[in-house]
């Protein structure tokens, strides 16, 4: 793997981090700027608009300079919004903060996944995507709880100024490290939006939405289920979070390299397993060691399917997946959202902590389906593909059909 994916890691790895560290800091943030912890909340939800609407808008205004000059673009923004973050003197500046480093994260993945796919063979393409977003994986391992120590210790400004200097770093190692590469040629916005007709491109994007959105049906409600149902005390969910973390750097690792050798069967068993694990959580979530060890197994199913859903897209887009590949990146993000929405939706209608669950079992089952059918359209367009060359047959002239790979119909 080139030292260039490295770099990559690094800017994933603080847009990782400054992306859920909030999760744990609004307290300290809403005490400082005398808001309520709802109204502070806007600060996560806002980031997440801010990534849905900024995938697509910034990959389409960066379609006429090249990819490296791009990622370095973005990673300024990155820098400037968490600076913003750091002085902010009032919450309105700070959500602004957010917003604009919100901007960069799925235009980043998006235009990093093809970068990472470019940069090596083509058997190693999932492998590539996967080893950018460990970046992302280990920053909830690592980054994440680190800030959270420092933000509760030393302040949550320093938190947000020592993420700028993660994005400083990850900007010179882009500068240095990724090398140029030229704009396709012919590659235009329409282009671009031509991707979106192609109906594997659709299927891919809303197993994106299903499938992650599965995880995070569980994951957004993890304190109230662990503390209430298996009977951790509250400290105790850091550590958790850290476990599901180590389960999303492994599973994403796992996916990445299996995707590459049969990428649909690899959706098949993450999916399906995930969907499995899911519901069994509603029984494990009693017990303190089966709840740890399912949280572990969600983060890992979950995130062995990101680079493989992620190739998916790249592969059924090509020939112009960058904006393709960022609108999946704010898939991911709307899986989230909407999951949040269904998970609250079944506690507040009196379920039990327990009741997200099934929800996530159920969208994790909704993807598993949705990857059965692409697969089954993907066979049939192939077998039409197939009948098009009729061996021995006599085409117009007299000739057989072998000297002509496909007769037209």
């Amino acid at each position: 793997m080139p030292l260039a994916l490295l770099a990559l890691a690094i800017g994933a790895f603080g847009i990782g981090t400054t992306e859920f560290v909030i999760m744990g800091l609004l307290p300290e943030v809403a005490g400082d700027f005398g808001v309520s912890i709802p109204t502070a909340g806007l600060l996560v939800t806002g980031y997440a608009l801010g990534v849905m609407f900024g995938a697509p808008l910034m990959t389409v205004l960066g379609t006429k300079i090249s990819r490296k000059r791009m990622l370095m673009l973005l990673m300024g923004l990155f820098i400037v919004g968490n600076l913003l973050s750091a002085v902010a003197p009032s919450f309105t500046v700070m959500l602004i903060g957010r917003v604009v480093a919100s901007l960069a994260h799925g235009a980043f993945f998006g235009i990093g996944s093809v970068v990472a796919a470019d940069l090596v063979a083509p058997d190693k393409k999932a492998g590539a995507i996967a080893m950018m977003f460990t970046g992302l994986t280990v920053a909830n391992v690592v980054g994440v709880p680190l800030g959270t120590l420092v933000g509760q210790t030393l302040g949550w400004r320093v938190t947000f100024a020592l993420v700028a200097a993660l994005g400083v770093v990850g900007l010179a190692g882009i500068a240095r490290l990724v090398p140029e590469m030229p704009r396709a040629e012919g590659v235009s916005l329409r282009h671009e939006l031509a991707a979106f007709k192609n109906a594997q491109v659709l299927l891919a994007m809303a197993m994106t939405v299903l499938g992650f959105g599965g995880v995070f049906a569980a994951i957004t409600y993890i304190a109230p289920m662990m503390t209430h149902v298996a009977g951790f005390a509250d400290g105790s969910v850091t550590w958790l979070l850290v476990l599901f973390g180590l389960g999303m750097v492994g599973g994403n690792l796992v996916g990445g390299r299996y995707a590459d050798r049969a990428l649909m069967p690899m959706l098949y068993v993450s999916l399906g397993a995930l969907a499995v694990v899911l519901a069994l959580f509603t029984l494990t979530a009693h017990d303190k060691v089966l709840a740890a060890v399912t949280i572990v197994l969600i983060g890992a199913l979950g995130f062995a399917t990101v680079p493989p859903l992620q190739k998916r897209v790249l592969d059924q887009a090509h020939g112009a997946p960058t904006l393709a590949s960022a609108v999946n990146i704010g898939a991911f993000n709307l899986g989230n959202a909407l999951s949040a929405w269904l998970g609250g939706l079944v506690i507040a209608a009196g379920l039990g902590y327990t009741a997200p669950n099934w929800v996530g079992a159920a969208l994790a089952a909704g993807a598993l389906l949705l990857a059965l059918v692409s697969a089954a359209l993907e066979r049939r367009d192939n077998a039409r593909g197939g009948a098009d060359a009729v061996p021995g047959a006599v085409v117009a002239g007299g000739a057989p059909a072998e000297r002509y790979p496909a007769v037209q119909r």
